[in-house]
Order: C-alpha cells, then sequence, then structure tokens
C-alpha cells in the first residue's frame, strides 16, 4: 500500500501509550489529529505540535481511531459519544480486547449507518512509533479498502482476516506467542546467569542461534540492564492473558502454558511490577527462585 501524505482530519480518542505512538505517526505523515483523552493535560504535547483538541472528536471527523486499556473502557468512553454517529463514519478501534465486543459494536455502530473496524496493533508503542508494527483488521472489506491511506502509517504490515470479530482473536493468539516467548527468554537468562554465564553473552548467542526470537531484539537489552521503562505495561498483558483464557474456557480448550503465565503476570502485580514495562517478568522470575 502506498502511503499518502494529507491533511485530512483524524480522530483519535485515548493518549495512552498506544494513542500516543499513533497520533505521533499522524503527525509525522502530516494527517491532522483531532484528540480526545479523559486526562486532557496527556494532549498539550501533541496540540504545540499541530494536533487539535476536541470534546467529540465523533462529531468532528469521518474516521476516528480508539485505542483505550480495553473493552470495558471502550465501552463506556464511546457509549458517551455515539450520539454524533453517523451513516458512513468509520470507527478503528486498535484497542486488544474481548472479540465478542467487536462483534456487538459493530452491530451497535451500523444501527447509526457508521462502520466498526476492530484493529488491533500488534507491537510496542515504541514500534508502532517507527512504523515496526502489524496491524489486524476485520470488518467490513470496503471500509478496510477505504482506509489503504491510515494502514501504513499504523503499520509496517496489515493483514485483513475478514468478519468483525476475528482480529480481536487473531490479536490474543498473537500476544499468547508473544508473550511465552517474553517469559521463555527472561527464564533462560535468568538460568545462563544462575548457571554462571553472563546474561549478556547469553542473549548474544541466543540471537543467533535457533532459538531466535523478536523478542530478543525488542526485550533482551532492556532484561540484562534491569531498564524497565514502559514501552507496554505487564498489567496490560495480564489483561490479554486473562482474555485469553476466557475465550479458550469457551471452547473448552485449556491453554496450559498461558495459565502458568498468567500465575507468573500475578506474582509480578503482586511484587509491584504491573506498571512496569513487561520485561520486567524477568524480576518475578528471579524472585520465585530467591
Amino acid at each position: 500500500m502506498t502511503l499518502h501524505r494529507t491533511n485530512q482530519r483524524v480522530g483519535v480518542i485515548g493518549l495512552g501509550l498506544m494513542g500516543s505512538a499513533i497520533v505521533d505517526r499522524l503527525l509525522d505523515h502530516q494527517f491532522l489529529p483531532v484528540i480526545w483523552n479523559r486526562t486532557p493535560e496527556k494532549a498539550e504535547p501533541f496540540l504545540q505540535r499541530g494536533a487539535v483538541w476536541s470534546d467529540n472528536p465523533m462529531a468532528d471527523c469521518d474516521r476516528v481511531i480508539v485505542s483505550l486499556y480495553s473493552s470495558d473502557v471502550v465501552e463506556s468512553v464511546l457509549q458517551s459519544l455515539k450520539g454524533s454517529l453517523r451513516p458512513g463514519q468509520i470507527v478503528i478501534d486498535t484497542t486488544t480486547g474481548d472479540p465478542e465486543q467487536s462483534v456487538e459494536w459493530e452491530k451497535r455502530l451500523a444501527e447509526s449507518g457508521a462502520i466498526y473496524l476492530d484493529a488491533p496493533i500488534s507491537g510496542s508503542s515504541e514500534q508502532t512509533r517507527r512504523g515496526e508494527a502489524t496491524v489486524i483488521v476485520s470488518g467490513q472489506q470496503q471500509a478496510f479498502e477505504g482506509c489503504e491511506d491510515l494502514w501504513p502509517v499504523l503499520g509496517k504490515n496489515v493483514f485483513y482476516v475478514g468478519a468483525s470479530g476475528n482480529a480481536a482473536k487473531m490479536k490474543l493468539v498473537s500476544n499468547l506467542v508473544l508473550g511465552l516467548n517474553r517469559a521463555a527468554l527472561a527464564e533462560g537468562l535468568v538460568f545462563a546467569e544462575s548457571i554462571g554465564i553472563e546474561p549478556r553473552s547469553a542473549l548474544e548467542v541466543l540471537r543467533g542461534s535457533a532459538a531466535y526470537s523478536r523478542q530478543m531484539d525488542t526485550k533482551g537489552h532492556k532484561m540484562v540492564e534491569q531498564d524497565f521503562s514502559v514501552q507496554a505495561r505487564l498489567s496490560q498483558h495480564l489483561k490479554d492473558v486473562r482474555l485469553m483464557l476466557e475465550a479458550a474456557t469457551h471452547t473448552g480448550l485449556r491453554l496450559s502454558l498461558a495459565d502458568t503465565h498468567r500465575e507468573l503476570l500475578e506474582y509480578a502485580e503482586s511484587l509491584g511490577l504491573g506498571e512496569l514495562d513487561n520485561s520486567a517478568i524477568i524480576q518475578a522470575m528471579r524472585r520465585t527462585n530467591s
């Protein structure tokens, strides 16, 4: 897809880690972000760069990107703004949320003639800011194709996966594998340290071995340096793991590794690590063996 330069308005609801990265990308590619956040002070740096504040981007923009913590937060925010929905309007929800709620929102927006696309982003806020993330999209294909100018802004790789809810499901699949890769890396580095292998050296060898995963590039240095500045919060991944387990329960499937991962993440939260970067899982690994 070709990246078009434009000055057209695009609404953005939510200025957390991912929402802020999305606004950065829009500004860098000459879109005009029309922004809203529950705490308005977060908008100030973007307003200084040319973004526009709106008390209701739904009323001001034909396309609105939603980036919030969970499906429950999406429900609360969209419920308060849905009176401004109109025919042909496209709402792009990048939240990692409940697939069933994605299907429900598509139905509810359709009552006003608006179109809902669930489009979760696979990648950290920093990867998104650098244009390296992956976007998974589902919903009406015509609406997806009508947003071809936006997808390259949001991510390097874009996958359309069919009916509404499928993108939310696929994001949970992706996050399951991603999170287990990160946990395996943390455990491997702690194991290396325990048997007298310097973690930096272990990471270097792992990156050149058949055990390689991209988590070694994105989180390995943070683990080794104990730099847990936030790119994606540990507690947010725990929220996602709980969604995976809930979805699996509905199909009668037991996700043994994901359940063990949940226990480890809950232990990490009990240690006060929940608001740190998800690479801080290595600290929980260390504490379980201390």
